[in-house]
């Protein structure tokens, strides 16, 4: 057994090294098939790298006939031409500049103003200053509700928000102004109101614009308290809207207007004041003088027993001064009989005509045009 033992424990084994040096000189000395031998983890990545490669084969195909017809042909297979392309840009393309005019939708009202939709990037905002020419409380005084479109144009920005700010009562400026000098060149008598007074004349509301009235320019001789809060005639002297400047004349107006006044014409009239020496009457803008002595044929004592401010009546005119502005009235040549003025002013008025009839022309004139008119019938 021992010796037995130590036959084994002599025994050497060869490393594996060696082992596998022996198993490629068996393999050269005994090839086998060679698809054997490729494992299937090999065969697969071969597989994967020839797709791959096909594929970038492919794209790189694909690249350059797309590089070839933007080269060659760029609109190609595009729905829309390059106009619509601009048009969409422009539409898009905001213009926040100060004077810009912009259309706008009000979505909201407030006490102080109003919110507006201009398809910008923020809100833009409409002050109640800026939503009319007039002085107004509220914008919807000025008809600015929800829903409301119209053009605004852009006036500031409101440094908190960046949201722009809008004006309509520039916009109306503009047209107040290109009015004015439409009425001046059409020569046009206008009413105005007067709205204040200075020690050079009156200021008048034209087209709600502030026009100024000299003094020298007035026909009227009342004071000019009288004459605050009154509609006055007017003619446009001066519109220049680079100096702020409107000079208007109410002499000239009254004269014109007297122009086409006749003596003996039955007009109606609104009484305005009255007076100790008698009533001042409206006839169409210009002040006439119903003097106590012309009311009726009977001696009136007391004027405010005939006559009150704001009455409507119908007068005959008896002269005109031009030049001074003066028009004379009567009521006492439209009395049926003597008194009736006194007792039943309204059957006085009743029983008048307003016809202008003018006393230059004598009664057989009109007569010898009808018989004349009879003789070419007959």
């Amino acid at each position: 057994m021992a010796s037995l033992a130590q036959q084994f424990s002599g025994l050497r084994c060869s490393p594996l090294s060696s082992s596998s040096r022996l198993s490629r000189r068996a393999s050269k000395n005994f090839p086998q098939n060679k698809s054997a031998s490729v494992s299937p983890t090999i065969v697969a990545a071969v597989a994967m790298s020839s797709g791959q490669t096909k594929e970038r084969l492919e794209l790189k195909k694909m690249f350059e006939d797309a590089y070839e017809r933007c080269r060659t042909s760029p609109m190609e297979g595009v729905a829309f031409t390059v106009d619509d392309f601009a048009a969409a840009i422009e539409q898009y393309d905001f213009n926040s500049e100060i004077g810009t005019r912009v259309k706008g939708t009000v979505f909201k009202t407030d006490a102080n103003g109003a919110l507006v939709d201009i398809s910008a990037k923020s809100s833009a905002y409409l002050s109640v200053e800026q939503a009319c020419i007039h002085r107004i409380k509220h914008v919807e005084e000025a008809g600015i509700v929800p829903g409301m479109v119209e053009e605004f144009v852009i006036i500031g920005e409101n440094e908190s928000d960046d949201s722009l700010l809008l004006s309509l009562r520039n916009i109306q400026y503009e047209l107040a102004w290109e009015r004015c000098r439409q009425l001046q060149a059409e020569d046009v008598i206008v009413k105005a109101k007067v709205i204040g007074a200075n020690k050079g004349g009156l200021v008048a509301l034209v087209e709600g614009l502030r026009g100024f009235v000299p003094f020298s320019q007035i026909s009227s001789k009342a004071a000019a308290e009288e004459l605050l809060e009154k509609e006055i005639p007017l003619k446009f002297v001066e519109v220049d809207e680079e100096q702020t400047k409107l000079v208007l004349s109410n002499r000239k107006a009254v004269a014109d207007s007297q122009a086409q006044l006749g003596i003996g014409s039955v007009v109606l009239g609104v009484v305005q004041s009255l007076k100790p020496y008698g009533a001042f009457i409206d006839i169409g803008g210009i002040n006439g003088l119903l003097h106590v002595s012309q009311i009726s044929h009977d001696r009136v004592s007391d004027i405010a027993t005939v006559l009150q401010p704001g009455d409507t009546l119908k007068v005959m005119i008896l002269s005109h001064d031009r030049d001074r502005g003066r028009v004379s009235l009567s009521t006492k040549k439209l009395e049926p009989t003597p008194g009736d003025m006194i007792r039943n002013p309204k059957l006085v008025f009743e029983k008048v005509t307003l016809f202008p009839f003018k006393k230059t022309f004598p009664i057989f004139f009109y007569v010898s045009i009808i018989c004349y008119f009879l003789l070419s019938q007959g």
